[in-house]
Order: C-alpha cells, then structure tokens, then sequence
C-alpha cells in the first residue's frame, strides 16, 4: 500500500510517518526538503503551493492514501481535488477540533457538535475547507476523510496554555527561575492533550480503511486535566515550585492580541471539552491511548529542560508576560483599596 504525506515532518505527521513504516507501508513525503525524513522513506521536494509544479512531480504517479497535513483554507483543499481527483483511493485532511461549537452547548462532544468559531479565523477556515471537500465527495465522489485533532504534542514541545511565537520554552524558563507564569482565567478549564504516538494509531487505522470515506472523526484521549493541574504537573517534572498568577481570558485576547489570544483562548483553550471518541473506536477496534497525559507531560518537560537544542528563547514573550502580571496585580490592589 502506497502513501503520499504532504508535509511529513511535523510533530503529528512524523509520528504517523513511524507508525505507517512500522505497519508496513510505502511512504512518500511531498515538502519543501528542509527536515531530514527517516531510512526507507521517500523525499518529493516541492512547494504544494506551486501546483503546476507538483503536477509535474506526480505525474503517471496514484497513492492508495493521500494525507495532508499542510491545507488550512478552501483555496488549499481546491487546489488538492485537482491535484487528486482521480489519482488517489483515499484524501485525508487533517483539520481541527478547535472548529468545534464555541462556546460549548453541551459535552460530551462528538463529530456532529456543530463547526460554529467566533473566535478564530483559523477553526473557520478549517470548517470551510471541510464543507469544501464535502461538497467535492457529493459532487463528484471524490474519496475524503476527515481527521479533527485537538492539542497533539510530543517530546519536543511541552503544552501551556499560552506561549510567545517562539513555542512553549519560555513558559518553562519561567518556571525554572521562579517566575510567575500566566493561567487562563481560574485554571479549572478541563483540558485533554493527546501525545502524537497515541494519535497516529487512530489515524493509520482510517488509512486504507473503506469505512472511513465520507466520515470525520476526531482522534484524542479520553483523560481530561484542569490547567491547573497540567502547569502542576509540568512544576514537578522540573522539580520547581509552581508561581501563578490568573488572569481572566477575555482581558489575556485583549492585551494579547500580538499572540491572536482571542482565537487560541476563548476559541480554544479557555472552554472545557471532554471528546467522546468513540467513532473512531468503533472504526479501528486497536486505538486506544496508552501515554497518560501525566506521563506525556512529564516526559515532554523532562525532554526540553534536558536538551538545549529544545530550548528556543522567547525575550519578547517574557517581557509580555511580566508587564501583563503587573498590570493585572495593579489592577486588583486598586480595587482592593
């Protein structure tokens, strides 16, 4: 069985990528060639953006799967349906789970919870380019299957709540050097993270799979922690005291517009949200989640606080985050006074 990944190299993709070669597939990658891809893998290197040109590179070429993980927009998925109608059994696109009713009607939430964001162009755009390729499979049949991940990790970036552009180091810095650091709104927001190792298992499982044409499906763990108890969990594994300060939500999208807090927050992470999953159980018996989040966290934190190469520094962020702590500080002691 053949597979064509666009992209490939990216903390869910390289996962799927290991989990693919273990089960025996035939990979393809199709990037900018920028990441080393590992042994027994193929490296396509071209800008899916230049669609001519990877027309070129693909041409007399057919993939039983066809797995994107770069389209965001209906512009990318309608360029992807002319690049493979016809040439692939089965297109998977990877959206978003942040797509997803906000603010939350009712939990558990399932793939037929409403794709209503307010909040964040992102999710919307996602949602479109779902309906974009739905339309396509009514239409004219063309082969798609949907995949809605929520907040995926692995070893090389730990999750927070927030972060600066430069990735989650700096929250950690924070942490080690017994700063304080920003938790949305009270902390107590149910959160659930799903390690790469664990998802990909649910989505080689739609690989190839005829049940899967026509469906969405959102792969994640069962578990749910508040923030609260995931910054916790992410002192300990640092073996630090914990210092943090909350902030309402809706003041964090105000002052952080820079970082698009408004969608990554109230279109996100500041709503509880408990998945059920069991679609995608039903669709491929053998998923289940065996990295608790305690565990990932643990690992994830250990991992960049281990290896320097990890350890991008954000000045910028840091500086943001000290004056948003005195100005909410500020703010409280006038009205205690």
């Amino acid at each position: 069985m053949k597979a064509l990944f666009i992209g490939g190299t990216g903390t869910i993709s390289t996962s799927v990528v290991a989990h693919c070669l273990k089960k025996g597939w035939e990979v393809t990658l199709l990037n900018r060639g920028s990441r080393p891809v590992p042994d027994g893998v193929e490296n396509l290197v071209g800008d899916i953006h230049d669609e001519a040109a990877v027309a070129r590179l693909l041409e007399g070429r057919r993939f039983d799967v066809v797995g994107q993980f770069v389209s965001y927009t209906p512009e990318d998925v309608e360029r992807d349906i002319r690049l493979f109608s016809g040439k692939c059994g089965q297109y998977i696109f990877i959206s978003s789970a942040s797509a997803y009713q906000k603010p939350i009607a009712a939990l558990p939430i399932t793939e037929s919870t409403p794709l209503v964001n307010p909040y964040w162009a992102y999710s919307r755009n996602k949602a479109a380019a779902e309906e974009t390729l739905m339309k396509a499979h009514r239409e004219t049949g063309f082969p798609v299957t949907i995949v809605r991940p929520s907040h995926t990790y692995w070893e090389r970036s730990c999750p927070v709540a927030l972060h600066g552009k430069k990735g989650s180091w700096q929250t950690l810095w924070r942490m080690l050097q017994g700063k304080s650091v920003i938790i949305p709104g009270d902390g107590t927001a149910l959160w659930t993270l799903t390690h790469a190792s664990d998802f990909a298992k649910g989505y080689v499982g739609l690989m190839g799979n005829p049940r899967a044409l026509a469906n969405a499906y959102h792969i994640t763990s069962d578990e749910g922690l508040t923030w609260n108890q995931i910054y916790q969990v992410i002192a300990k594994a640092l073996n630090v005291e914990l210092h943090a300060v909350h902030i309402p939500s809706d003041l964090l999208a105000h002052w952080g517009k820079e970082y698009d807090l408004q969608g990554a927050l109230l279109g996100d992470k500041s709503a509880n949200v408990i998945f059920d999953n069991s679609k995608i159980k039903r669709t491929v018996p053998e998923f289940i989640c065996s990295v608790s989040m305690a565990e990932g966290l643990t690992r994830a934190a250990r991992a960049m606080a281990d290896h320097p190469e990890m350890q991008t520094m954000d000045p910028e962020f840091d500086r943001w985050c000290d004056r948003v702590i005195d100005c909410y500080q500020s703010i409280q002691n006038v009205l205690r006074d």
